[in-house]
């Protein structure tokens, strides 16, 4: 059983910047891809960014890219995503998931574990 944990999360003023982290367990966590998506109230999760097993790919949602930065540390089991230039739209919940091989890396269904999710609130 894979259990993935956010941290990070907070309110923030727009313009602001924060670094979510997932903490993975198990010993597979280097085998495989992760990605963050986010879900407001009322709204579809929603993909922001991805990375492969290796991070040297990394692809992101248009609204975010150039913002954020989609990273990870296979020694400690950790996917992080670092937010800059936050914008009140960007508030939601945010979520790390881990990918199932060879599945569309921007799709919910591509995933098969998911974290609790940690709150991420931009306003002034």
């Amino acid at each position: 059983q894979v259990q993935l944990v956010e941290s990070g999360g907070g309110l923030v003023q727009p313009g602001g910047s924060l670094r979510l982290s997932c903490a993975a367990s198990g010993r597979t966590f280097s085998m495989y891809a992760m990605g963050w998506f986010r879900q407001a109230p009322g709204k579809e999760r929603e993909f922001v960014a991805a990375i492969n097993w290796s991070g040297r790919n990394t692809y992101y949602a248009a609204s975010v890219k150039g913002r954020f930065t989609i990273s990870r540390d296979n020694a400690k089991n950790t996917v992080y995503l670092q937010m800059n230039v936050l914008r009140p739209e960007d508030t939601s919940v945010y979520y790390c998931a881990r990918r199932i091989s060879n599945r569309e890396q921007d799709r919910a269904s591509s995933y098969d574990y998911w974290g609790q999710g940690t709150q991420v609130t931009v306003s002034s």
